[in-house]
């Protein structure tokens, strides 16, 4: 049975979720999760959160689902600690120090993957497998294809987004609310700037990036046969109501039960963007997906049913038996025992001879069936009754209620789980000699004979690049070491091609690998490349760098939302590069933002740009060979005058990434490099270096 799994944003909230139907709830507690502007949970409300859940027979996931930096992970040890004590059931992780944080402290209590990790195929499932997480949660982006490849072939659970609010950009890639005003999505921060209207070229009152909300209500016994474990609901920043509508509307469709058409009003109702869509799942993807929040008038008849559906009645969510004995000179017996196997039992007063009515088995099952106001129903009564023998209601309704009492008692009660102290990381500084230069290309033209000159210590170059000329290999100087650059993303269905050019890579002597994204580590190695992280990776504090090393990696890319205080405390076990001079990337999205203006695959014929409401332009470019698309910010990152002070972070290298640049434009940055450099700050940036993200 698929398990529901409901977002809970507050105690109201949480239940209405329970109250509705769900198996299990997600909820955020202290500033480590991805919804900050939720109302949720104080360490308080957590344990009492956790208790009224289990008592019912609901699962709470924790959501520890953001980016953390060192001087931070003591005070995420704390909430981990509290957690565990409360009897969460599982941990929701982005950060993959984090991840090794919980299995040094809760080694007990499973985690999962969140979606922000930007896992899209079965090679990223089996990674977070072999790093001990028990549970994926898939990027919203997959189609019932890539679903069930993946199902079929994971080893663990597998865990969709079934409803709710779509991120423009794969979640985790997303930089836009942070670059353009310090608000991190990783950090649970989005002030989302997709739902803002942009022009294509010039501003117009467009919104290109704001999609509506997904809505897969009719593949609920598909996603089952499929093999997915979990059916998630987004929305831990809406209403009670919405939760509650929500979830009673897919409890019924993941038991069989018919939705109707009115049923499908009320969801659009209590929250929609102008209807909703299925076109990742389905394949469908282009304008027809997108829509915004419209101004209408509240349905309050709906929010009053809603409201009254988990504020004045407590569902029997609970199956329970009962077993009584009524037997002539022997205090009445009665037990209840759950699916569980918790079994409580109390004695009542003795059983009178029945001067008119004796009590019968069916009757005592009625009165013992009345369990209105607990959260139990009962399901079978087995009882041994003699005959010619009677017991006052109120005596059986004084035992019902005892012993619904203790078991709710025990039902509450947390189980000791392995809980160990806080421990940091052993810090590896880095080298003390000036860092070196490595280059970042998009495209041939920007391979100059300066370039060449400059003999930087490795160039990237996109693995799409080779499938165009490879004549430029050749001209490489010997000190600069060549690495290709994998897509982003790589579904299953197109990691045949990627292997094929990368063995074309292979041959020409190139054995370096640039990786983004966990999944892409076996596929590259596999071909016989030694790995280096990106930025995507999002690799944000001491423990995470460890695990990059575990990973086997060659060198890592420091986070770009990291200032440089941070960079420089953060431990580098392995050679550590900046990102110094570029277009930062701010969006990776499946639909293609130029193929959606024009109705046709324009992607091809160069970089395009938004425009938003304060004449801020952003650079869209096709990634690679795919039509999915790479929004940048417009002005370009530069750190080149700030080479003293970039000399003493204990880093390996400083990147050049050229993007838009032709070839005149990259010679110009690199005439600059050995002196000279000017910050022009109508053209540039220094990014988050300074500023740092919330």
């Amino acid at each position: 049975m698929l398990e529901l799994l409901a977002p809970a944003g507050s105690m109201d909230a949480l239940r209405a979720a329970v109250q509705s139907g769900a198996n299990a709830v997600y909820l955020g507690s202290g500033p480590f999760n991805a919804r900050q502007s939720a109302k949720n949970f104080s360490l308080e409300e957590l344990a009492e959160a956790v208790r009224y859940c289990h008592v019912r027979g609901v699962q709470v996931h924790l959501t520890l689902n953001t980016l953390v930096t060192d001087r931070e992970l003591e005070a995420a040890s704390r909430t981990i600690t509290a957690a565990v004590k409360a009897g969460v059931d599982a941990f929701i992780v982005q950060d993959l120090g984090l991840v090794t944080l919980i299995q040094q402290m809760a080694p007990e209590v499973p985690i999962h993957a969140s979606t922000q990790m930007s896992i899209h195929s079965l090679d990223g499932v089996l990674r977070a497998a072999s790093m001990g997480i028990s549970r994926v949660v898939l990027a919203r982006e997959l189609r019932r294809e890539d679903i069930a490849f993946i199902c079929r072939n994971s080893p663990i659970e597998i865990e969709v987004f079934i409803h709710g609010a779509l991120c423009m950009c794969y979640s985790g890639q997303c930089y836009f609310s942070a670059v353009v005003g310090t608000r991190s999505g990783n950090r649970g921060q989005c002030a989302q700037p997709c739902r803002l209207a942009y022009g294509y070229g010039r501003y117009e009152e467009k919104y290109p990036l704001s999609l509506k909300d997904n809505c897969l209500i009719p593949w609920m016994g598909e996603l089952e046969r499929l093999g997915v474990a979990s059916v998630k609901i987004e929305g831990r920043m809406k209403r009670p109501e919405y939760v509650a509508v929500a979830t009673r509307l897919y409890r019924a469709a993941i038991d069989g039960q018919p939705v109707s058409a009115d049923d499908m009003r009320d969801l659009r109702d209590v929250f929609s963007r102008q209807g909703f869509t299925q076109g990742y799942y389905v394949g469908k993807i282009g304008p027809e997906m997108f829509g915004t929040r419209q101004k209408e008038k509240e349905n309050r008849e709906l929010l009053v049913r809603a409201r009254a559906s988990y504020e004045n009645a407590e569902a029997p969510l609970v199956p329970v038996r009962f077993y009584a004995m009524i037997k002539a000179r022997h205090n009445a017996l009665l037990a209840v025992e759950d699916e569980l196997g918790n079994l409580c039992k109390t004695e009542g007063p003795l059983p009178q001879a029945a001067l008119s009515r004796p009590l019968t088995q069916e009757a005592l099952a009625e009165r013992l069936a009345k369990t209105g106001g607990t959260p139990y129903r009962c399901v079978e009564t087995k009882s041994v009754v003699e005959p010619n023998l009677t017991l006052s209601a109120a005596s059986i309704n004084a035992m019902r209620r005892e012993v619904l009492s203790h078991l709710t008692a025990i039902r509450a009660r947390q189980r000791e789980r392995e809980l160990n102290s806080f421990s940091a990381v052993t810090v590896c500084p880095g080298p003390t000699k000036p860092p070196r230069w490595t280059v970042g290309v998009l495209n041939r033209e920007q391979l100059t004979p300066k370039l060449w000159s400059l003999k930087p210590a490795r160039l990237y170059v996109p693995l799409s690049m080779l499938r165009q000329s490879t004549d430029w290999v050749a001209q490489a100087p010997a000190q600069t070491e060549l690495a290709v650059v994998l897509p982003r993303v790589i579904r299953d269905c197109e990691a045949e091609a990627v292997r094929r050019t990368l063995d074309a890579a292979h041959a020409l002597g190139i054995r370096l690998a640039l990786c983004g994204n966990l999944g892409h580590i076996a596929l590259a190695r596999s071909r016989g490349f030694a790995i280096c992280g990106d930025f995507g990776l999002n690799l944000f504090n001491s423990r995470a760098m460890n695990v990059a090393r575990g990973l086997g990696l060659e060198s890592v890319t420091a986070s770009f939302e990291l200032t440089l205080p941070q960079i420089r405390d953060l431990s580098k076990p392995l050679p550590t590069e900046l990102l110094a001079y570029g277009r930062l990337p701010l969006m990776l999205t499946e639909n293609c933002v130029i193929r959606n203006r024009t109705g046709r695959c324009a992607c091809r014929s160069g970089p395009t740009k938004l425009v938003d409401r304060k004449g801020e332009e952003f650079r869209i470019l096709r990634d690679q060979d795919s039509c999915r698309s790479v929004i940048y910010n417009g002005k370009k990152l530069f750190l080149l005058d700030k080479q003293p002070e970039l000399r003493n972070l204990g880093l390996w290298a400083l990147r050049l990434q050229f993007t838009t640049e032709n070839a005149r434009e990259v010679d110009t940055v690199l005439s600059v490099l050995r002196g000279g450099a000017v910050f022009d700050p109508g053209a540039c940036t220094r990014g988050l270096y300074y500023r740092g993200v919330e």
